[in-house]
């Protein structure tokens, strides 16, 4: 029962996202953020090199485009 909810939910969500772009682009920011950020048991410093324009969009800026 409980993975058909999730899944029911996980279905809604996507045909949610399908029809609005804003929560599209909202969400492929999100995912850019998180992937850019260290983990906690990172060591030294990290400097982003993210400035460029034509970057990639991160783990769903593909299939948002």
């Amino acid at each position: 029962m409980n993975k058909k909810m999730a899944l029911t939910a996980l279905g809604l969500g996507a045909a949610y996202l399908m029809r609005n772009k804003d929560a599209r682009n909202k969400l492929s920011k999100q995912f850019d953020s998180f992937g850019s950020t260290p983990t906690r048991g990172a060591k030294g410093s990290r400097t982003s090199t993210t400035t460029s324009p034509n970057r990639n969009k991160g783990l769903l800026g593909g299939l948002f485009s």
